[in-house]
This record gives structure tokens, C-alpha cells and sequence, in this order.
């Protein structure tokens, strides 16, 4: 059957092209995609510093109790730690340097009574002119007492032993002071940090369960901030047991001159003279 060309529809030539449908860009998704994967990784490293921890402790000091209490034991450790630091090398450097200057002026000086009064002259603080001191008192005190029942019960050179005993002891504790403070700083800051990290995991998960997300963002700032404890106890500890092993080292060379001093003073004030001292030469006629 013949089609009517009246009814077939005539098409013109100078009709514009039906417009292209658009190819979806594969790479448009993706960076859109990863434009919000930087943004929420952005997010959740900005939630991992001490200054956003911090911020979250002061805003709500109720959730962080456990955590308040680490980082204030932390800060008094720290602070007593390096106080305890401070005055030990001072008075070991000052003890250290004054040490031969005043044993040497000791032994050298001819009178005995010129030397007491030169041991005398020292500070305070000074532990070998009071070692010295102690054994010239006893000499004295039990030459003074001779015949009576303290001579009778102790002679003369197990009385200046006891008192260079007692000597050597009192002066070795002051050295030590302080150093009982660096050896539990040093060895229980670590634990006490790692307890505030333990918390603050603890409570990071109850409120990642309770808020239902488990993205970076909401894993990584608390777990993050709680492992900051850990950090600030092994600063807290590292300095307190080098200083702590330091002074152990110089005490232990400061100890033994007080006993090769104190066995000098023991032979000087019992006999008269030190051991490997010259005898006196005798005249002959």
C-alpha cells in the first residue's frame, strides 16, 4: 500500500542536532569522594593533640575524672622530679669541688689545733670538715673522761670509730636525699600514664557504642587522645631515672672518699699519725 506524502512529515535539513547527552565523568565521584575522606581524616588527626584533649577536659571536667587525676599526679612526679634534679647537682658539684681543697689543707696543715679551727670555718653543708669534727670531739671527749667507766668500757680508738661511724652514715643519707623521690617517679609514672590511657580507651568506646559510629573520625581522636597519658608518663619517668642513675654513680665515688677519709682520721686521732706517714727521725748522738 502507497503511504500518502501528505501525511509524511517533511524533515528539515537545517534542524539543529538533538543535543548530546552528557558522559558521566569516573573521575568525579572519586574525587568527591576523596574530598570528603581528607575532610573527615583532616577531622579526626586535629581531634588527636593534647591541645583538643585538654579543651574536651576542661568543657566536661565530670567525664574526665580519672584522667584529671593522672595528669595532675604526672605534673606534681614532673615537678619534684626535676626540683629534687636541680638541688642534687648543685650540692654534689659543690661538694665535689671543695673535697680535695679541703682535705689537703687538713693534712698539710703542721698544728692540729689550726686544723680544727680551718674545719670549723667550712659551711653548713660541707661533709668532710664535719666528719673530721666528729672524730676530733671524740678524741677529745674521751681523753677528757680518762679513768672513768666510758674509758673503762671503750678505749680510745673504738670511740672514734663509733663517731666516725656515725659521721660517714649522717653524711651519706644527706647525699641521698632526694634520690628515693627519682626512683618511684621512675618506676611508676610509666604505669600511672598507662593507666590514664586505659581510661580514656575505656570510656572512647562507650561512647563510640553508644553514638553508633565506627568511622576513622569517631575511633581515632579518643583512642588517640588517651594514648597522649602514655606519652607524658614516659616524659615524666625518662628524665627522673637518668638523673636518679647519675647520682647513685657520683654518690657511690663521694662514699668511698668518706671512708678513705674517715680511716685516715681514725689512724690520725688514735695513734698520732696517718698510715704511711714518715716516722720521726731520730737524732743520734
Amino acid at each position: 500500500m502507497q503511504q500518502d506524502p501528505a501525511s509524511t512529515p517533511a524533515v528539515d535539513p537545517v534542524a539543529a542536532p538533538a543535543a548530546p547527552v552528557p558522559a558521566t565523568d569516573p573521575n568525579a565521584v572519586t574525587a568527591g569522594s576523596t574530598f570528603a575522606g581528607g575532610d573527615s581524616d583532616a577531622d579526626a588527626l586535629s581531634q588527636m593533640g593534647f591541645s583538643h584533649l585538654f579543651q574536651e577536659m576542661t568543657s566536661h571536667p565530670g567525664d574526665f575524672v580519672v584522667s584529671w587525676v593522672v595528669l595532675l599526679s604526672l605534673v606534681v612526679m614532673s615537678i619534684g622530679s626535676w626540683y629534687f634534679t636541680v638541688v642534687n647537682f648543685l650540692k654534689n658539684s659543690v661538694v665535689r669541688a671543695r673535697a680535695d681543697r679541703v682535705i689537703s689543707t687538713f693534712w698539710e696543715t703542721s698544728n692540729p689545733q689550726e686544723s680544727i679551727r680551718f674545719m670549723e670555718e667550712q659551711p653548713r653543708n660541707e661533709p668532710f670538715s664535719k666528719i673530721a669534727l666528729d672524730a676530733a670531739q671524740a678524741a677529745h671527749h674521751h681523753q677528757r673522761h680518762e679513768g672513768s667507766r666510758l674509758v673503762e668500757a671503750l678505749n680510745r680508738s673504738e670511740f672514734i670509730d663509733r663517731a666516725l661511724r656515725q659521721g660517714v652514715t649522717r653524711e651519706s643519707a644527706k647525699l641521698e636525699n632526694g634520690l628515693t623521690w627519682l626512683a618511684t617517679v621512675g618506676s611508676t609514672a610509666p604505669f600511672i600514664g598507662l593507666l590514664g590511657t586505659v581510661w580514656g580507651i575505656y570510656g572512647a568506646l562507650i561512647r563510640i557504642g553508644a553514638s553508633g559510629q565506627a568511622s576513622i573520625d569517631a575511633v581515632a581522636g579518643p583512642v588517640g587522645e588517651a594514648l597522649i597519658m602514655t606519652a607524658l608518663g614516659l616524659f615524666v619517668a625518662i628524665p627522673a631515672v637518668l638523673a636518679y642513675n647519675a647520682f647513685v654513680r657520683v654518690n657511690r665515688d663521694t662514699n668511698a672518699k668518706f671512708d678513705t677519709f674517715a680511716h685516715d682520721l681514725h689512724d690520725f686521732f688514735a695513734t698520732g699519725s696517718r698510715v704511711g706517714d714518715a716516722p720521726p727521725a731520730t737524732v743520734k748522738r
